[in-house]
Formats: C-alpha cells, sequence, structure tokens
C-alpha cells in the first residue's frame, strides 16, 4: 500500500528531531520557570503563530488554562489569532503585519511574556509581534524550523527545530509545547 509506504517515510522523518529534542530539556525548564514566575507575579502569556503554528498556539494555552496532567490553578493564556474580529479589523485597517504586534501592544505588559511559532521563522507578522514584545518588556521565546532565519537572535530564546518538512516540525513543536506545560505542572506542584 502506497499509504503505509509514506506513512514510514513520515514516522522515519521524526526520529531524528525528536530525539535532538532531548537536548533542549534544559531550556524547555527555563521556559518554565520564566513562565510561573510571570504568572505569581501576575503577568501572562501570549501565544500567536500562523496556520498550523496558530492551531499549536491555540492548543498551548488551552493545556494552560485548563489542565495539562495535574490539578492546578488557571494559568493566563491568550492566542492572539483566536479572537478573530481583532485580527481581521488589525489586517484590514494595519496590514497583515500588524495582526498580531496590535494586540501585543494592546494586552502585553513589562513582565509579561510572548511564545511565537513560525517554521520558517520569517513571517513579518511574527518579527512584528516579537519586535512589538520587546518594546513593551515583555519576554520573548520562540520556536522555529532551520536557522538561519530572522527569528534567531530577535528573541530572549529560540528553540529551532532542524527538519525537512512543515509538519515534523510542527509535530514536534506539539511534543516541545506538552514538555513546557509538563515543567510547568511540575514547578507549581513543587510550590507552596
Amino acid at each position: 500500500m502506497i499509504g503505509s509506504v509514506r506513512a514510514r517515510a513520515h514516522i522515519a522523518a521524526l526520529v531524528d528531531p525528536l530525539s535532538r529534542l532531548e537536548d533542549e530539556l534544559d531550556r524547555i525548564d527555563r521556559w518554565a520557570a520564566l513562565l510561573v514566575r510571570s504568572w505569581d507575579n501576575g503577568g501572562r502569556l501570549l501565544v500567536c503563530g500562523n496556520g498550523g503554528s496558530a492551531a499549536e498556539a491555540q492548543h498551548l494555552t488551552a493545556e494552560l488554562t485548563g489542565r495539562f496532567r495535574s490539578e492546578r490553578r488557571p494559568l493566563s493564556a491568550l492566542p492572539l489569532h483566536a479572537d478573530t474580529s481583532s485580527l481581521t479589523a488589525i489586517a484590514n485597517d494595519f496590514g497583515l503585519e500588524e495582526s498580531f504586534a496590535r494586540q501585543v501592544r494592546a494586552h502585553g505588559r513589562e513582565g509579561d511574556v510572548l511564545i511565537a511559532l513560525s517554521v520558517s521563522g520569517n513571517s513579518p507578522n511574527i518579527l512584528a509581534a516579537v519586535d512589538a514584545a520587546t518594546d513593551a518588556g515583555l519576554g520573548t521565546y520562540c520556536l522555529s524550523g532551520p536557522t538561519p532565519n530572522a527569528l534567531e537572535g530577535r528573541c530572549d530564546d529560540l528553540l529551532a527545530v532542524t527538519a525537512s518538512t512543515t509538519a515534523t516540525v510542527q509535530e514536534v513543536h506539539l511534543v516541545a509545547l506538552h514538555l513546557l506545560c509538563d515543567s510547568v505542572d511540575a514547578l507549581l506542584e513543587r510550590s507552596p
């Protein structure tokens, strides 16, 4: 069957990028600690991405406002693409590049955190959001595909996934986001 050949190739393409994710566990734990510190100080998480990355952004915020594994307090996490009225009005009035940046300026406060997802690492609206977040004093943490890309060096920290397809990068991003949620849960379980 042709489908099974493609499926095997797809699975095989995940093996190396997933195994390299193990080298990123300390980074993911640092991000979790930064997030918990922000929430403990009344901060919030803003998350943005385009297409499949937007779906992953919303998946992350659902895990944090709801729960991942552990029962814990709800955590403030907003997916910037989910307010379609604001998103489309901003894109219409100010251009698509401003679709997330304007929302970062509206909702972001010093001490908050932005997590941006971009497979290419070059999406103009993601770059503008990171710049707006930096200007407003937010921490900026990004997940991208292979480097070099425009996000590299533009955010506080970048977790880059080297893989040959968009699907593989996004699948590894989802695992990284689940690891981040698990680390957040573990930190909150230990805190009083």
